[in-house]
């Protein structure tokens, strides 16, 4: 690999920044996402968020900044990544991979909450089930998708999709934006 090769890179991840940014409705859609989730922090709710392989690293990355510290102090906010092994495991011997994030949602889901659905595809059908459960149990779901936004992008209240990309790691590059602008946005109207 030579060095025009890792410039490309670069290039492309800034291309397919460009194409997001230049959709106002994708950054509307920040904010009403947002919005959504500063509403269920204020009533006492929390954030749920999950995802498949990198994806679950996004939704762990969005609960620990939230539960940690972004850029400055601040009290801790209700944010949990369904990441525990032992719950993944257990459910996925149980009752298959594709139930490991429902039953989550299914036992700790409250009316109010939200759900962050993370998904490159928008097809894992995990991620899908959660969005159903969350549905069920008057949760508002928010989904990071990207390609054409698959089933997740008709069963979330507000889908964030990437621009469409021939590499999923061009998509992650998207939802980590989206992520960090999510949790400055809340922070800004939680704490102030």
């Amino acid at each position: 690999m030579d060095t025009q090769q890792i410039l490309n890179h670069f290039l492309e991840a800034q291309s397919v920044l460009e194409k997001f940014i230049a959709n106002p409705q994708h950054i509307l859609n920040i904010k009403l996402a947002g919005d959504q989730m500063v509403k269920s922090i204020k009533n006492g709710g929390k954030i749920i968020s999950c995802g498949n392989g990198g994806s679950m690293s996004d939704a762990m990355h969005f609960a620990e900044e939230m539960t940690g510290r972004f850029r400055d102090n601040r009290a801790a906010m209700p944010a949990i990544a369904i990441s525990d092994p032992t719950h993944l495991t257990c459910v996925g011997n149980d009752y298959g991979y594709d139930a490991v994030f429902s039953r989550f949602v299914e036992g700790m889901g409250q009316k109010g909450d939200v759900l962050l659905g993370i998904s490159t595809s928008g097809n894992s059908k995990n991620v899908i089930n959660a969005a159903k459960a969350a549905k069920d149990k008057g949760m508002f779901v928010v989904a990071l998708t990207g390609k054409s936004g698959g089933e997740l992008a008709n069963i979330a209240d507000i889908e964030l999709r990437a621009p469409m990309s021939d590499f999923a790691d061009r998509v992650q590059e998207i939802h980590i934006k989206i992520i960090h602008s999510l949790i400055h946005y809340i922070e800004t109207e939680v704490i102030g």
